[in-house]
């Protein structure tokens, strides 16, 4: 008699654990590709429409002021599965230190994965793991690598397809085949709105998909914000001879130029929009609509001609700053539609998936969960200040570290021997580097030290 009791409440047990994990909630991750903060409709961009990421936001909440931490492709896709810094994971791109199999096996999505999610992947990885580690396969359970190079691939039939179209495709196929058995995990990773470094030819070098032809042809793209010639002259000297300037030729150098280039961009997101909402569709199908969170951003900021540049990789804030938008449908309705002015980065994002799934966040995570926000919270004794760096061994590339305050932008180009200063409050486009100037000469010691305290505290010895 007693081993049967013994022996139902093991099984009541372990319903309930079943029961309990049945109402976790799905979660799907978007990332877009090179996507500055202010290219959205809910962001105020009164040319690119975006209509299903404007409904999340509406629905859920956006982060006004959101950044990266390494405004790189390669290491902040890094930084988004590791939940750590890449002076902490050593994985900067070009070549950088491959990713650890510790690493690895704290990854966000590993993670979810051992807790009983059904997790995949399509679209760009961009990271490299340790010799004889396949980091894809330990952390999803379906998955496939789609880069562009070329955008437009070739279908079985002989037609071409984008690349980010196929991401669509792989992406609805694995809602579809999910049921409520299990929460799932879905991460997006476009490579929408990455320029093709191959074909530098207006129209080509910006690839849309065919779907979004002739959007914005009637469209006159707005001229950047810091389109003045003196924030070229006033930029150090190295960016004017980094991949920065020589890009802006590849992309930006002509009216027409521009005006052809930018409309493909703007192309370009609505096509991404469109994907993301073929995705809402396949969830309302299956009735999974009601459990599920969407979670937006970017893997980095991006120059659109501002201060002569094309490209990320630098300090200002064109670089690093990133749209952050999350949905989740059982917030409350109070709490929908709000933006916050607090600053975020995409380290909080792998802590925040982690805890809206409810697994325990690693305490080596350098993020911090953005759970208190959608819950309508004002966390207390919220960050004022995080750590940036770029460290890539591209020779066009400057290598620099530095903090970000909330009124100063602070960068030590290391290998240039130079220290820029920026006091945002009273010079909010970052055009006078002030670090020679005697009056802050007491706020640059103090940046200096922080930044350099936070290189320490971040490195592995």
């Amino acid at each position: 008699m007693k081993r049967l009791l013994a022996l139902y409440l093991c099984l009541t047990a372990f319903q309930l654990s079943v029961a309990a994990a049945d109402t976790r909630p799905n979660i799907v991750f978007v990332l877009v590709d090179d996507q500055r903060n202010t290219s959205l409709g809910c962001a105020g961009h009164p040319q690119i429409k975006t209509p299903a990421i404007d409904e999340l936001a509406r629905q859920g909440i956006r982060f006004e002021n959101a950044f990266v931490q390494t405004p790189i492709c390669m290491a902040s896709r890094a930084n988004l599965f590791t939940g750590l810094t890449t002076t902490t994971h050593g994985y900067h791109g070009n070549p950088g230190n491959p990713v650890s199999k510790a690493d690895l096996q704290s990854s966000f999505p590993t993670l979810l994965r051992t807790a009983g999610y059904r997790t995949a992947f399509y679209g760009k990885q961009h990271v490299k793991w340790k010799k004889g580690v396949n980091g894809m396969k330990e952390m999803f359970d379906a998955h496939e690598v789609l880069h562009r190079n070329p955008y437009l691939k070739q279908m079985p039939d002989g037609s071409l397809r984008h690349v980010d179209e196929i991401i669509g495709d792989k992406s609805v196929a694995f809602v579809e085949s999910q049921t409520k058995e299990a929460p799932f995990f879905l991460y997006m990773s476009f490579n929408i709105s990455h320029a093709e470094d191959s074909d530098r030819r207006p129209g080509f070098h910006y690839q849309w998909p065919a779907e979004e032809d002739g959007l914005f042809e009637d469209v006159e793209p707005l001229r950047p914000n810091l389109d003045d010639p003196k924030y070229y002259a006033a930029a150090p000297e190295f960016l004017k001879h980094s991949l920065n300037r020589e890009r802006f030729f590849w992309g930006y150098d002509t009216p027409e130029k521009y005006r052809v280039n930018l409309r493909a961009i703007y192309r370009m997101l609505a096509g991404m929009d469109r994907i993301v909402s073929r995705v809402n569709s396949a969830l309302k199908e299956k009735g999974l609509n009601e459990n599920t969170i969407v979670v937006y951003s970017a893997d980095n900021g991006y120059y659109m001609g501002d201060r002569g540049f094309q490209g990320k990789w630098s300090h200002f804030d064109q670089s690093l700053h990133v749209p952050l938008v999350i949905y989740d449908p059982r917030m409350k309705s109070e709490n929908r539609g709000r933006v916050i002015d607090d600053a975020v980065t995409s380290l909080d994002i792998p802590a925040t998936i982690l805890d809206l799934a409810g697994v325990p966040v690693p305490p080596k995570y350098q993020g911090v969960s953005l759970k208190p926000f959608i819950d309508g919270e004002s966390p207390k004794n919220w960050r004022t200040d995080f750590y940036c760096e770029h460290h890539s061994g591209n020779a066009k590339l400057p290598r620099w570290f530095g903090v970000r305050d909330d009124r100063y932008t602070y960068a030590n180009y290391y290998k240039d021997g130079v220290e820029l200063l920026y006091d945002r409050e009273v010079d909010p486009t970052e055009f006078v580097n002030v670090a020679g100037d005697p009056e802050y000469s007491d706020t640059l010691t103090r940046l200096r030290e922080k930044a350099l305290k936070y290189k320490q505290q971040y490195s592995r010895k």
